[in-house]
């Protein structure tokens, strides 16, 4: 299992523009219908990774615990889903639905979604405040597959909470660490380094 760490876009980034298809609705969902959220978080995962299985449930209680409190949450899946249809939109619904998200499930075929992020790793995490601008990207928690650490959501709860407060959200901000974005061959973007 190689873990590859999060790219740690700079902060008061803006959202950068994306408008996918739902997998589990069918409908188009775009950046903007999120401008008037609290907050807006963007997860980027998949439905193989051993990282993102190991955290999905907590991925399910954020939903629970936010989306009420006037955030948007959406998860993209960025992954080649003809070199890996584990990950295919078929599947991807059947992972929403399985654990109740009430939050879309958005394929980025193309790839260009993740790259404007420049998302590296499933899970990735970026969250952006009601200025629409980049507040905390960085890990879920500190807890890993094989670690032994429980499954919290600690930094990216205090991350959350700090938003909706207009509090400085807590340093240090840690990568995340997952499986490489499963790209497309000959489209790995040239920010891997």
């Amino acid at each position: 299992m190689a873990e590859t760490p999060s790219t740690m876009l700079a902060l008061g980034t803006p959202v950068p523009t994306f408008q996918l298809e739902d997998a589990v609705s069918g409908r188009i969902v775009s950046g903007t219908d999120y401008g008037g959220s609290r907050a807006l978080l963007v997860m980027f995962i998949c439905n193989h990774c051993p990282f993102v299985k190991h955290v999905v449930g907590e991925l399910g209680r954020l939903g629970e615990d936010y989306l009420s409190r006037g955030v948007g949450i959406v998860a993209i899946n960025s992954n080649d889903v003809r070199l890996y249809p584990q990950d295919g939109p078929e599947r991807m619904k059947e992972l929403a639905d399985g654990e109740g998200w009430g939050f879309p499930f958005l394929l980025d075929d193309t790839q260009e979604v993740a790259k404007k992020f420049r998302a590296a790793c499933t899970p990735d995490f970026f969250l952006f405040g009601s200025d629409g601008r980049l507040a905390y990207r960085g890990q879920l928690d500190d807890s890993r597959p094989r670690n032994g650490r429980p499954v919290t959501g600690r930094d990216l709860r205090a991350a959350l909470d700090a938003v909706l407060e207009d509090r400085p959200v807590p340093e240090p901000q840690v990568p995340s660490v997952g499986c490489n974005i499963k790209w497309t061959p000959g489209n790995v973007p040239n920010y891997y380094g």
